[in-house]
């Protein structure tokens, strides 16, 4: 193809376009397009820019006649066309030293193509411009990043630590989950319940509101975890927008409904937590906490045929539920249906054999009604099971110094606490039997021991009065006064701390500020009085440390039936505190329908179940490290082939 000659032909064709003076940027000169299909020819006054040799190159060139010359002329066209809807990458790295003549060479219609297609200007920003290298992005996103996996063996395996108490080791290692897959939302919530734990309650509270940022708010059981913790900090409003947050995430999560169904029981809503229970279970279909809790509620209210049908509906939907199992047992023991609660409490326990609460409620209910050997023997069945728990060995304790010595008590107390330092309830109870002993200043420095801990809480209250009653009988009245005033500044609803604040009063002869004192109590009380189990969840409900104190310093009286009849003699009660709440029960169910009603062989329960030996329960009081409970196994069955070997993966370590 002939672009043009050193002679122009007549015979060419007239160019249809407008040329530029090259006068205004000689480095640079434009077309304007008038025809846009027509190839476009320079005019003479370009030709002096063009270097000698281009000339030379082009005059040697044959020449052609006038039809190849328009052949040419239309491939030069569609070759042009094609070229201008090829979208290019701009050019990284551009010379600026091209000479002009060999752009011409090497280039040829590119070079009219550029110039017609982006100026100059364009030019300068394209090759400022990043190029995008996908190949770079990708293997820089997954490098140095674990698999999948691993993050559920690192969270099992803070579990494990957590429940061994090495709690730093366990926060690493979630830290280092949090780092390398902040979008799943188990790590925050092991570690905010790790935190909570040891009361860093301003550490745990950043935790959840980092996951809640980290999962955009669409993880419910952050929301969840989060409203616990404030609940328990008494930030009551607080935890409300969270729960309510919980179930935005994700109205079918169960544990946002229930749990703030009993923040508004504790608060005295019963008609709120009823309906928050209703939606529950209009979202969740049938969920036997959702029935239990309605269940309390029923019995509550002394409809207990309606409790019993909740109950029975709690356990059809989770067999194995062994709070559902428990919590009737107590409605059942409240009735003095002792037979149809011990047939209770052998059901939780095979539901849950190694479950601490079954050992424990029913050991202390074999206590109560007399069965001491069987009390004993239950709560050591749990202690050996459970050698990490306080609450058994408490117990334990307290049944040991009413029926056994002082001295084998104090060994247990001092175990308990080894255990958990932090677990107000043991120092509490030490506290008591300290001061039954005479050993008042004793009792004093475990009483200050136990509110070092915790003033805030219900154990702190009973703390309180239980250590008003030993100052107002060691004489110090002013004290015992400052005492029941803390206490009740906790706790306004406690009946016991008002009744006996009064009765204190009264023997001093001030009956007019002991009539104040009651009608104080009947004016500011509400629905939901202090000790009224019922309308608390299981775990609270059946908490063994402060039901033991609760007998003891028998404080579960209930006020409706002694609200005309205050306590003339603080002393005389917590006297007669420590004797065992023997139930007059003639032994018939009432009712209650159970299928299997045989008894439980407890030993070859035992013996079958966890590998126990009823023999040597004494040997595992004193050494409760030689006993491992047995495994139980899933019964579930992973085929594996018999020549298959084993294959080690491998996994970055955390």
């Amino acid at each position: 193809m002939r672009l043009f000659s050193s002679s122009p032909s007549s015979s060419s064709p007239k160019p249809n376009f407008t040329l530029f003076s090259p006068s205004q940027n000689p480095n640079k000169f434009t077309f304007k397009t008038v025809h846009p299909f027509k190839t476009r020819l320079p005019t003479p006054s370009l030709l002096s820019l063009i270097p000698p040799c281009s000339s030379k190159i082009y005059s040697s060139s044959t020449v052609l006649n006038k039809e190849a010359d328009q052949e040419g002329s239309v491939e030069a066209e569609q070759d042009t066309f094609k070229k201008v809807l090829v979208v290019r990458r701009p050019v990284k790295d551009v010379s600026r030293e091209d000479d002009e003549s060999e752009d011409v060479e090497a280039e040829g219609d590119d070079d009219a193509l550029k110039s017609s297609r982006i100026d100059a200007g364009l030019e300068e920003f394209a090759k400022k411009m990043p190029m995008f290298e996908p190949e770079r992005v990708e293997s820089g996103g997954s490098l140095g990043k674990p698999l999948t996996v691993n993050l559920d063996l690192a969270l099992y395996k803070a579990r494990v630590l957590a429940r061994k108490y090495r709690y730093e080791e366990a926060e690493t290692i979630l830290e280092k989950c949090i780092y390398y897959w902040p979008e799943d939302g188990r790590s925050y919530v092991t570690l905010g319940k790790i935190l909570s734990k040891q009361s860093k309650m301003a550490e745990a509270r950043a935790v959840y509101e980092r996951g809640c940022q980290a999962t955009q708010g669409e993880n419910p059981y952050i929301w969840q975890c989060w409203a616990v913790l404030e609940n328990k900090m008494g930030n009551i409003r607080r935890a409300r927008e969270l729960f309510d947050a919980a179930t935005v995430a994700d109205k079918r999560h169960i544990a946002a409904w229930h749990g703030w169904a009993v923040l508004e029981l504790k608060q005295g809503n019963v008609k709120k937590a009823r309906h928050l229970l209703a939606k529950g279970l209009k979202f969740c279909s049938g969920n036997e906490y959702i029935y239990q809790t309605l269940a309390l509620l029923e019995a509550r209210a002394s409809r207990y045929e309606q409790a019993r049908y909740l109950f029975r509906q709690a356990t059809k939907c989770n067999p194995k539920s062994c709070a559902s199992w428990l919590a009737w047992a107590q409605l059942e023991v409240q009735q003095e249906n002792n037979r149809a609660a011990r047939l209770l409490f052998e059901k939780a326990v095979q539901a849950s054999p190694k479950n601490r609460f079954a050992w424990h409620v029913w050991g202390v209910f074999e206590a109560n009604i007399g069965n001491i050997d069987k009390g004993r023997k239950l709560l050591k069945i749990g202690h050996a099971l459970n050698p990490r728990d306080p609450v058994l060995l408490q117990s334990l304790a307290l049944l040991e110094y009413k029926h056994s010595t002082a001295n084998l008590a104090r060994v247990l107390f001092r175990r308990a606490s080894e255990l958990d330092p932090r677990h107000q309830p043991v120092w509490i109870a030490w506290g008591w039997m300290e001061w039954k002993e005479g050993n008042i200043s004793t009792a004093r420095e475990l009483y200050q021991r136990a509110l070092s801990i915790d003033s805030t809480t219900e154990s702190a209250a009973r703390c309180l009065q239980a250590w008003g009653v030993l100052e107002q009988r060691a004489g110090n009245l002013s004290a015992a006064r400052r005492l029941f005033r803390s206490s009740l500044n906790i706790n306004s609803q406690s009946y016991v701390t008002w009744m006996t604040w009064a009765a204190l009063e009264e023997d001093q002869g001030n009956s007019v500020r002991a009539e104040e004192i009651r009608n104080l109590y009947f004016q500011q009380r509400t629905e939901v009085v202090d000790d009224a189990s019922w309308v608390m969840g299981f775990l609270d409900c059946i908490d063994p440390a402060l039901d033991s104190i609760k007998r003891l310093l028998n404080l579960d009286q209930d006020p409706s039936n002694k609200a005309q009849e205050p306590l003339k003699d603080a002393g005389v009660n917590e006297t007669s505190a420590q004797e065992p709440l023997v139930s007059s029960s003639s032994g018939q169910n009432d009712g209650f329908d159970i299928e299997n009603e045989s008894g439980l062989d407890l030993d070859a329960f035992i013996e079958d179940k966890l590998l126990l030996d009823p023999s040597k329960l004494d040997i595992l009081m004193e050494n409760p490290g030689s006993f491992t409970p047995k495994r139980i196994k899933s019964p579930r069955r992973v085929w594996r082939s018999q020549k298959r070997t084993t294959m080690t993966l491998p996994q970055t370590s955390i």
